[in-house]
C-alpha cells in the first residue's frame, strides 16, 4: 500500500477501497488467527508493562527471590517424585533437589536481614491501653504520651 490518497477523495472512501482490494486479492485469507477469539489480554486493565511481561513468559523467564524458587523448585520435585514410575526414579529426583535445599539452609540468599521477632499481641495491647491512660491523666502532654524512654515530661 504505497500509493497515496488521490486529491479530492475522502480519507475514509480511499481507505475503504484499499480494504476491499485487498479483500478481492485475498490478503486477509491466511491471516494467523482468523476465526480464533481475542487474546483476554485485550480486556484486561492496562498495563505499561505488558510487553515485558508478554515476553518473559515467551522466554520461560520467571522472576522470583531465590528462595520462593527452590521452594517451588522443591515442591515440583516431589509432585514428580510422587508420580515417578518406580523408588529409584523418585529417590534420584528428590536428590537432585536435596542439596539446593542444603545449600540455602547453610547460605541464606543475599539481602539484608528483616532483623525483627512478631510482636506480642498482649504487650501491644497493654502498651495501647497505657498510652491511652497517661493521656487522659495529663491532656497538655502533647504527641499523646509519644514521648521516648528517659526524657523529660
Amino acid at each position: 500500500m504505497n500509493e497515496r490518497k488521490p486529491p479530492g477523495v475522502s480519507f475514509e472512501s480511499w481507505v475503504d477501497k484499499q480494504i476491499r482490494d485487498a479483500e478481492s486479492r485475498g490478503d486477509f485469507a491466511s491471516l494467523t488467527g482468523v476465526g480464533k477469539p481475542l487474546p483476554e489480554e485485550i480486556e484486561a486493565p492496562y498495563d505499561e508493562l505488558w510487553w515485558i511481561k508478554r515476553k518473559m513468559v515467551r522466554e520461560g523467564l520467571a522472576v522470583l527471590p531465590p528462595s520462593l524458587a527452590l521452594r517451588k523448585e522443591a515442591e515440583d520435585a516431589l509432585e514428580a517424585a510422587w508420580a515417578a514410575p518406580s523408588a529409584t526414579a523418585a529417590r534420584r529426583i528428590v536428590a537432585e533437589v536435596n542439596p539446593k535445599i542444603r545449600d540455602m539452609m547453610l547460605k541464606p540468599p543475599p539481602g539484608p536481614p528483616l532483623g525483627l521477632k512478631p510482636y506480642d499481641l498482649d504487650e501491644i495491647a497493654r502498651a495501647w491501653h497505657a498510652r491511652r491512660r497517661a493521656a487522659a491523666q495529663d491532656p497538655q502532654d502533647p504527641a499523646d504520651g509519644e514521648q521516648p524512654p528517659g526524657s523529660p515530661r
